[in-house]
């Protein structure tokens, strides 16, 4: 095992709190002396089949720990999942059925693996203790905590002073994530800011129970492509870690210069030794950012999808937008006799007809800014007519090109 300062080190790495810190010492210390590893908790509730690199960021942090020797426990909430986390909802969340949930839950394990070391990651479902619990059981559970202490999570107190239904299986959420690190009898619990209060609970429930209470460690919520909202599928601001490398690749290539670092720090394996020479690289103008970019994204797509493939998608990334060459794929357009006059068409029409631009005064508008370009050559009159030859490659705008077949 690594010294106590330098696993700090390394577990202080993003957090944005650790409750509390000396208790955080205290364990480690004990670890370090005993030769016994923590035992770490992270619980994912599968309500979802895709996880995309917000979701990475607590994963990443378990990776961490992993590598400092810990033993690291991941709960699928098949159970809890069933009820939803009513965090930061305004409205009680449709419950999902047990196969909608173990559907996700197998998607989750495979993705999951892209980040942590599946040899040293156990895996439970947390229906193995909070299925068999009778109901004496569950009434002794809801005594450890008052409706007081519920009604001072945010979500909660806002619905009730709105007059807004909180249903009674919601308040059970907090209950049973506190009650699954009873059953680990987990030594750090993992979680993001909006998890705060659940994770606490974990703190109170076990302090209840007779076992030495968790650390909460939360991490931060990673803003979206847009660096404004967090990052959300629905939003569309998202990397998807199942997404293609050329897509990944070109994702983070369009993320905001201002949070390259924050990126690197959270969705990254990069060492704290290169985060701190590369920030200053780019507060000196040694590096340039458009370079550490790209080191960003070959980072990136290296973690799911490996070496070769981010060495692939950065060349492909380079042809089109540096070097201005074709991307390896283009999409085919057959012309026909029927659609020229004397062996000629009218550019802005074929543009139209190839799906390029949504009307001819589109297309025009487009070649008179400069645009539109065939075989690489730019045009800028309007009027222009081509003569379509097998092959022949029309680009508009940075993104859209087309391969045409007479």
């Amino acid at each position: 095992m690594l010294t106590l300062d330098k696993q700090l080190e390394i577990i202080r790495r993003g957090a944005v709190e650790i409750v509390p810190e000396n208790e955080l010492v205290d364990k480690l210390r004990h670890s370090i002396d005993s030769g016994s590893p923590l035992r770490i908790k992270l619980g994912l509730d599968p309500t979802a089949p895709d996880i995309h690199l917000g979701h990475t960021v607590v994963l990443q942090k378990l990776r961490q720990f992993q590598e400092l020797g810990h033993q690291v426990t991941l709960i699928l909430g098949d159970f809890t999942a069933r009820i939803g986390d009513p965090t930061g909802r305004s409205e009680t969340r449709r419950q999902l059925t047990e196969e909608q949930v173990l559907s996700n839950a197998r998607t989750y394990e495979r993705q999951i693996f892209k980040i942590l070391d599946r040899d040293r990651t156990e895996v439970v479902f947390n229906s193995q203790w909070l299925t068999p619990m009778n109901f004496a059981q569950v009434v002794e559970l809801s005594a450890k905590c008052t409706v007081a202490r519920m009604l001072e999570r945010d979500d909660f107190a806002k619905r009730f002073k709105e007059y807004l239904p909180i249903s009674i299986h919601e308040l059970f959420y907090p209950l049973m994530q506190g009650y699954d690190s009873v059953a680990l009898k987990a030594d750090v619990e993992l979680g993001g800011t909006d998890q705060k209060f659940n994770l606490l609970m974990g703190r109170t429930l076990q302090k209840e129970y007779g076992q030495e209470p968790q650390v909460a460690l939360m991490m931060p919520i990673l803003e979206g492509l847009d660096g404004v909202q967090k990052m959300s599928k629905s939003l569309g601001n998202y990397i998807g870690i199942d997404e293609s490398p050329r897509e990944m690749y070109g994702k983070t290539m369009s993320l905001a210069d201002e949070l390259m670092l924050r990126y690197f720090e959270l969705a990254t394996a990069v060492s704290l030794d290169e985060l701190r020479t590369i920030e200053a690289g780019l507060k000196s103008g040694g590096m340039h950012p458009r370079d550490v970019k790209m080191r960003l994204a070959r980072e990136i797509v290296t973690q799911y999808h490996g070496q070769d493939a981010a060495i692939a998608a950065e060349e492909e990334f380079k042809r089109i937008f540096q070097q201005k060459d074709l991307p390896d794929e283009l999409p085919e357009f057959q012309v026909t006799r029927d659609m020229l006059e004397d062996g000629i068409i009218w550019l802005p029409k074929l543009i139209v007809l190839s799906g390029m631009a949504g009307g001819t005064s589109e297309a025009r508008r487009l070649i008179q800014q400069g645009g539109v370009k065939v075989d690489g050559e730019k045009v800028e009159d309007p009027n222009s007519s081509v003569k379509p030859v097998s092959n022949m490659v029309i680009q508009v705008g940075k993104r859209k090109f087309t391969r045409f077949i007479v």
